[in-house]
């Protein structure tokens, strides 16, 4: 029996074959997870129902799960339409602060505008999306995966 809060046999399969600076893509429920992802990176959708599970539910196994040295968000450009419902940061990201805090993580969040997140995960280091049925707005992460620690 796994102890690890993370379960689901694929994520753990794919995260096992990854290595330092891989990319994973943790994705709303609006994400274009077909269309935008790196070329090798498998997908795992995850929608149970609109919001179970949220990206925050799957960003918290992830992080007792892999050492994570990257936390970019998809952050809010001022010119999009959809900018307007959320004038500072989007709510979420205090939760994703709070989980890096209990996971006693280093990293902070990296916002990057909505194109540039896009070209970002474009990356041919991209192995893993996965795609979530959370409905908050700008709720996506590209978490850069770390190394172990020697010590």
């Amino acid at each position: 029996m796994l102890n690890t809060p993370l379960l689901h046999p694929e994520i753990l399969r794919i995260l096992a074959t990854a290595g330092h600076h891989s990319l994973v893509l943790i994705a709303d429920g609006n994400y274009p997870a077909a269309t935008k992802r790196g070329p090798r990176a498998e997908l795992v959708s995850l929608q149970l129902s609109p919001g179970l599970p949220t990206v925050a539910h799957v960003f918290e196994a992830v992080l007792a799960t892999v050492q994570i040295d990257e936390v970019k968000t998809m952050g809010v450009d001022r010119s999009d339409s959809y900018a307007a419902a959320t004038p500072g940061d989007p709510p979420v990201w205090a939760t994703y602060r709070e989980l890096l805090t209990k996971a006693d993580s280093h990293c902070q969040l990296e916002p990057i505008v909505k194109w540039d997140f896009y070209e970002a995960v474009s990356s041919p280091d991209h192995i893993l999306t996965i795609q979530t049925a959370d409905t908050q707005p700008w709720a996506n992460l590209l978490l850069s995966v770390g190394c172990r620690t020697f010590g």
